[in-house]
């Protein structure tokens, strides 16, 4: 059977359902209806608001009857349909959230005085109708206003229909037992409502108060200040409160915001940024906003503690977004609002956030975390802040005054200011890449135009404060030349050497970007020019000319009438012929530009993250970050966003790291641990060696492919080799230092040598071979064409022929080797003699590693004295005389191209500590076959058909 309780809220819901459809049709709809459309935007704003109470009402009495229909099925089938079915049990969630918002619809006409202005519209209407309203409202005061009548009439059966609710909740609970199915749905739904309840009344409160507020204000501070949504929640007339520095005449504390009164001046601070000090005694407490901090002192405690606690539980409240039950009930324990917070801004005071919005995270009042920045002016900012300035990685867009053009900075910042590594995108189609301190390029940096540009050009070097200053590389691609020199200021100044896509180069000393001096000029013709010339390149003024085949002229050069060149001097014909070495192989920058002082703007930030202990949040700043292509840098400009790997992972990526160091410190282990490194583009060792290939690509290829560089090349990579080991000892380090290791003891220069030649520079050459093998190719290009001519006369010899050719002696040709047909003889074999020995040399090619390409040459002197042994039939070793003659059978065989490039890049990339020593040996006699070869007498001497 069903319970009395039950009964009685079946009948409860009837009432309140038809009490519900009164109010739609007698005071609701007249309200709607009867009204003419407002003409001002207030009174469309009360008309919203009727409108929306409206529709919450008809939600309203639809649960109702929703709940109406489910006790009535219980009440008809009581042993059919349990307790638990009942909408108010099951479903106490949902109706409760259709009482909340129809109690915020209609707190909200209270709080605007929506009643009164839209009866006053109609007030003859409204006064006919006293007779129905005194029907609906139960006590009714003749004598009161109608405004104040609808406002009890939509007021009193909700707060009795909650009342009841909650009593006939109760009284149900009772009468069930501990462990009835329905048991835990009463309780919670008795809990909901109870809530309900109290928060009921704390809300109808508020929206009186805030009505009543209104009356004390100005119509002016009235139209600012009356907002829906608004709830007065403390008043200094109530609880007397002064503020410093700004001595408001009133404070008035709202649900969602704090607004202080000065005369006309309304100050209004969004609670979502206003920090609360804790932990403050006695009258006076603090606030914290994004631009002003205020002391608020009250006549005694009790009115530190009412306010304190007041305004840190609705900062709590604007927080979650929802006004909660008893969120300023008596007796409940306060909570602390979040320290971090999202919220946004728009900055008033002056600086460089004046009227500018932030969006994004905060702490204690100020930016701090990810967040936006938008000025006025459309300059936007997205990226980390610290303690209210830009701080970590950001992006930034500055607006040109052309239509649609933008710099876009993709950088990391320091304090507000740019600092450390950046991609910067310019309106004039310039992008740099590179190093920033306090806002200005400084430190290693690479900027760059477009090819389309009416003048493209590209500096990759150092800067200084905004300045190229120190060590850097300019290529004019409209004049067709490279400067490979000193800068000062922005302009070239010191040393220098110049390359020109005509093969012409110089060195002179340049000052505030201007020659100064005598310098040496030298042609594609190997011509040598030594003394003053032009910007162009033109001799003027004393000087000598060496001519390739040995002449000289030395005397004044200018200028002639005509087209041409004007001289003046004395033509010397007699001299000798030049050394090759000091004219066509002269080399330019040697011993002015010292190797170790070139890139330090690209080894010190690499320095400065292993002093600091390989963070993981500098990576990016000190090692920089790749951006893949175009398409990437055009999208991140478009969406404020820039491709990158994620900072979170560089901390566990660089434990890591440090760990695998760690684990692999034997010499073969090690070698392969530093090719994985070298190859990762996100290794910082990776990082290094790829800032170091684009310094080299940016001086020796292209036009700066010219063989009067080939020994600041060669050089350079053997620095860079350097460099890059200690780089690694420089992370070792760090490992050892992290797992709390004794660190290792520093490495003596043989030693370090040592690792150098043997670990790290075959790892790091391939990645330079290219550029740097050019080089050698065009310094040793007569040779070669040489020892090529030798070559080919030689292979026109058949095997015996050119054995007997090259005087080996006959008890040493492999003839047994020779397998002949019946139509053969020994005399027209060719290509079969030492044929191991010769596919062994032929290997050289196949690896950079200068190493390799000596073990290739020492198994190729051990095939050859393989094969003589076997065909003495004992253990033979060759004398020299020996074997240079069958050396050079094999290298004639073998026919390697450009074996004089080959050898003086093994010569220059050799360990020092194979000089004197076997490899030593065998790269000499390799030389000597290679000089031997291009002799004259060896093209012309005995030719097969003699």
């Amino acid at each position: 059977m069903c319970s009395p309780e039950e009964a009685a809220l079946l009948r409860l819901e009837e009432v309140f359902s038809a009490t519900l459809a009164r109010i739609n049709s007698f005071v609701l709809q007249p309200l709607l209806e009867a009204a003419p459309e407002p003409s001002d935007p207030w009174g469309r704003e009360c008309l919203q608001l009727l409108q929306q109470l409206h529709r919450s009402s008809q939600q309203l009495w639809e649960v109702t009857e929703e709940s109406l229909h489910s006790l009535q099925k219980r009440l008809r089938h009581p042993d059919s349909i349990s307790l638990e079915s009942l909408l108010l049990l099951h479903s106490a969630d949902r109706v409760l959230q259709v009482h909340l918002e129809y109690l915020e619809s209609y707190t909200s006409c209270v709080a605007v005085q929506a009643f009164q202005k839209a009866v006053k519209r109609r007030r003859e209407y409204w006064q006919g109708q006293r007779k129905a309203l005194r029907q609906l409202l139960s006590g009714m005061n003749s004598e009161g206003s109608v405004g104040t009548a609808l406002v009890q009439a939509l007021r009193q059966p909700l707060t009795h229909h909650v009342q009841q609710y909650v009593f006939l909740l109760l009284s149900l609970g009772d009468t069930v037992g501990e462990h009835h199915p329905a048991r835990e749905l009463l309780v919670h739904a008795a809990t909901v409502f109870g809530n309900l309840q109290s928060f009921m009344r704390q809300e109808l409160d508020q929206a009186m108060a805030t009505q009543a507020l209104w009356h004390t204000l100005s119509s002016r501070l009235r139209d600012v200040l009356c907002i829906p949504a608004h709830r007065l929640l403390q008043d200094s007339q109530d609880i007397p409160v002064t503020v410093t520095p700004l001595r408001a005449e009133r404070v008035l504390l709202f649900d969602d915001a704090l607004v202080l009164l000065q005369g006309h001046s309304v100050y209004t601070f969004d609670l979502k940024l206003v920090w609360v000090e804790p932990g403050q005694d006695g009258c006076m407490f603090h606030l914290l906003t994004p631009e002003e901090e205020f002391s608020f002192c009250s006549k005694d405690p009790q009115g530190r503690v009412a306010w304190q606690w007041k305004v840190t539980q609705a900062v709590c409240q604007t927080l979650r977004g929802k006004r909660d039950f008893q969120v300023l009930g008596a007796g409940l324990e306060p909570s602390e609002p979040p320290t971090c917070r999202c919220g946004a801004y728009t900055f008033r005071a002056e600086g460089r956030f004046s009227q500018a919005t932030y969006e994004g995270e905060w702490y204690w009042g100020r930016p701090h975390g990810k967040g936006t920045l938008k000025w006025p002016d459309g300059r936007n900012h997205v990226g980390d802040f610290c303690q209210g300035l830009e701080h970590g990685f950001g992006i930034r867009l500055v607006p040109q005054a052309s239509e649609d053009k933008f710099d876009c900075y993709k950088c990391h910042w320091r304090e507000g200011s740019m600092c450390g590594y950046g991609i910067c995108e310019y309106s004039t189609s310039e992008v740099y890449k590179g190093y920033f301190q306090e806002g200005l390029r400084h430190g290693f940096g690479v900027l760059e135009s477009t090819p389309q540009t009416p003048q493209p050009c590209r500096y990759t070097g150092h800067w200084e404060r905004g300045q190229r200053s120190g060590y850097g590389i300019e290529e004019d691609g409209d004049r067709g030349e490279r400067y490979i020199g000193m800068w000062q200021a922005d302009q070239r100044h010191g040393p220098g050497v110049m390359v020109t896509q005509a093969g012409v180069c110089c060195q002179r000393t340049f000052q505030a970007d201007k020659m100064v001096g005598p310098g040496v000029l030298l042609s594609e013709d190997d011509s040598l020019y030594e003394g003053t010339f032009t910007r162009d390149l033109t001799p003027m003024g004393k000087g000598k000319v060496t001519f390739p085949n040995g002449f000289t002229l030395e005397g004044s050069f200018g200028s002639g009438a005509g087209r041409g060149l004007h001289t003046q001097g004395v033509l010397d014909t007699a001299a000798l012929p030049p050394d090759p070495g000091s004219t066509r192989k002269r080399q330019l920058g040697l011993g002015v530009f010292p190797v170790e002082n070139r890139w330090q703007g690209v080894y010190g930030p690499f320095q400065d993250f292993v002093q600091a202990g390989c963070p993981g949040d500098l990576q990016e700043a000190l090692l920089g970050f790749h951006v893949q292509s175009s398409r990437e840098l055009r999208k991140s400009q478009e969406y404020l966003c820039c491709e990158r790997t994620h900072p979170e992972d560089h901390a566990g990526r660089m434990e890591d790291i440090l760990e695998e160091l760690l684990q692999h410190r034997a010499p073969e282990a090690l070698q392969q641990c530093l090719r994985k490194a070298l190859n990762n583009s996100l290794h910082p060792l990776g990082k290094l060696l790829r800032t170091l290939m684009l310094t080299f690509q940016a001086t020796y290829s292209g036009i700066g492919a010219n063989k009067h560089l080939q020994g600041l090349a060669q050089e350079e990579v053997k620095q860079h080799a350097q460099e890059l080991w200690a780089a690694y000892r420089g992370l070792l380090q760090v490992a050892l230092q992290c797992k709390g290791q004794a660190p290792e003891e520093d490495e003596d220069a043989e030693t370090r040598e040592l690792h150098v030649h043997r670990l790290v520079l075959p790892l790091v050459l391939p990645s330079f071979y290219s550029e740097l093998f050019t080089l050698y190719l065009l310094l040793h290009e007569r040779e070669d064409s040489l020892y090529s001519q030798g070559i080919a006369n030689l292979s026109l010899f058949p095997d015996t022929k050119l054995l007997e050719f090259l005087d080996v002696q006959k008890h040493l040709w492999p003839l047994k080797d020779l397998t002949l047909t019946t139509n053969q003889r020994y005399s027209l074999v060719r290509d079969k003699c030492f044929l191991s020995a010769t596919e062994c040399l032929q290997k050289m090619i196949t690896t950079v590693d200068p190493r390799e390409k000596l073990e290739v040459l020492e198994r190729t002197y051990g095939e050859i004295e393989a094969t003589v042994s076997r065909v003495l039939g004992q253990e033979h070793k060759l004398p020299m005389d020996d074997l240079l003659p069958l050396l050079i059978y094999v290298v004639s065989r073998a026919q390697i191209q450009h074996l004089g490039a080959e050898i003086h890049l093994i010569r220059d990339m050799m360990a020092p500590i194979h000089t004197g020593g076997l490899y030593d040996f065998l790269l000499t006699a390799l030389e000597s076959c290679y000089e031997h070869i291009q002799k004259e007498d060896m093209r012309l001497h005995r030719l097969p058909s003699r």
